[in-house]
């Protein structure tokens, strides 16, 4: 199967994120990939900038991957469908919680979620040809103590790197929240809800 193949009535998703392509699959949202070329820095697109609020990081830089894919799918002439962009992100109070560079940076994050709440926020974009649609989805998360050997254990797995917060909530690590409130698909990094009205505003259907 070529991935980068538009099924008939499916979209987009501008997104390396295997989750994602799970999560839309779960509820039937047929979709092909449209990816960065090597000639586009897509990490740069997530640098964060002095001050700037976590709800409005995530939601500034969803809103340019749109523009990027958006640009990506003229330059390639590929059939024109609708474009769904992602991402996450992991705020402590209002300090942003990205993806760790090493296994040192990864274990104070962890370590710095430990025993306590933070928040995750996930924003979705779609294009539908004329304008685009966002939606931000908010959760909270709260982790019990982790044990030393437990942050030990779960960085030498590798689960945390790629990861806002260094962590997936579906990983060994879920053994360890006590508790959350808001879109457990959210946390993974595409709250289905939110994608499904979007995406019906678009007009996709079902």
């Amino acid at each position: 199967m070529n991935d980068t193949v538009l099924p008939p009535g499916g979209i987009w998703l501008a997104s390396q994120s295997p989750r994602r392509r799970q999560l839309l699959d779960q509820i039937g949202v047929r979709h092909a990939l449209l990816l960065p070329g090597d000639d586009e820095d897509a990490e740069a697109l997530e640098a964060t900038r002095a001050g700037e609020p976590p709800r409005e990081y995530v939601e500034r830089v969803t809103r340019a991957k749109l523009a990027a894919a958006r640009a990506r799918l003229t330059a390639r002439a590929w059939p024109a469908a609708p474009i769904l962009c992602a991402d996450t992100t992991v705020a402590l109070g209002r300090r942003i919680l990205g993806k760790p560079a090493d296994s040192a940076e990864a274990a104070d994050t962890l370590r710095r979620l430990s025993g306590r709440s933070h928040r995750v926020m996930t924003a979705v974009a779609v294009w539908d040809g004329r304008r685009s649609h966002v939606a931000v989805s908010l959760s909270t998360v709260r982790f019990a103590p982790l044990p030393d050997e437990v942050v030990a254990a779960y960085v030498a797995s590798g689960e945390p790197f790629g990861k806002a917060g260094a962590y997936a909530i579906q990983s060994a690590l879920a053994g360890w929240i006590e508790r959350i409130a808001g879109s457990y698909s959210g946390i993974m990094g595409l709250p289905l809800y939110e994608t499904t009205q979007l995406l019906r505003r678009a007009g996709w259907r079902a």
